[in-house]
């Protein structure tokens, strides 16, 4: 079984916070390999004008990730998929060969009971959430993780996760970069004006993304 991490964004755009936390997570749940799933379009940040287009998410993420074993993937494309449960299990299906562990950050946890069928999500596959200053408390005093807690593990027992029967969920301690998708798209509105915007090859699926 080949073990794969899975961190979900817009990457609007990729920066050195996502490889950061990306490489702690390789470490510390000694995964063979992480995926960063690049999405055509966030179901909560729908019709956000700031956007850019995927394969300039895309580009930007597979420059952040290269030389380290991070694979930037818009696989969500040819899956049809838009919500998460929806991408999870179509993996799950098609990947029967991986072994796959779920990360969100604590600001995702904190508003994990908005997404659809997040108990179905947590049923999946294990859950590791990686600690975000400001975000942490709100976490903690969550819906989701109300009905979470009984199933968190010890962070002693972290690389043994894929023993875990899910749901299983393991908190991360990690002092996070502080870069900002939002500061940098702030900064710079026309960031992926740098990226071409010819199709570019999905390290993944070795599709075509246009």
């Amino acid at each position: 079984m080949i073990t794969t991490a899975l961190l979900g964004g817009s990457f609007n755009p990729a920066h050195i916070g996502h490889r950061h936390i990306s490489r702690f997570a390789l470490r510390a749940l000694g995964v063979d390999e992480l995926w960063w799933l690049v999405s055509p379009g966030n179901p909560l940040k729908a019709g956000a004008k700031d956007m850019a287009p995927l394969v300039a998410r895309l580009r930007s993420a597979q420059k952040m990730a290269r030389r380290a074993p991070i694979r930037a993937t818009a696989i969500e494309r040819e899956l049809g998929t838009r919500f998460t449960v929806d991408t999870l299990e179509a993996l799950v299906r098609r990947y029967p060969n991986r072994r796959f562990i779920w990360l969100m950050g604590a600001d995702n946890l904190a508003q994990f009971y908005h997404w659809r069928d997040w108990r179905r999500i947590a049923a999946l596959m294990p859950i590791a959430v990686i600690a975000r200053p400001g975000y942490n408390g709100g976490a903690q005093a969550s819906r989701a993780m109300g009905w979470l807690r009984k199933f968190v593990r010890p962070a002693a027992q972290t690389k043994e996760w894929t023993k875990w029967r899910p749901p299983a969920l393991v908190l991360l301690r990690f002092r996070p970069d502080q870069t900002s998708a939002t500061a940098l798209r702030r900064d710079n509105p026309d960031w992926h004006s740098a990226f071409s915007p010819q199709p570019v090859r999905d390290p993944v699926t070795r599709h075509m993304i246009d």
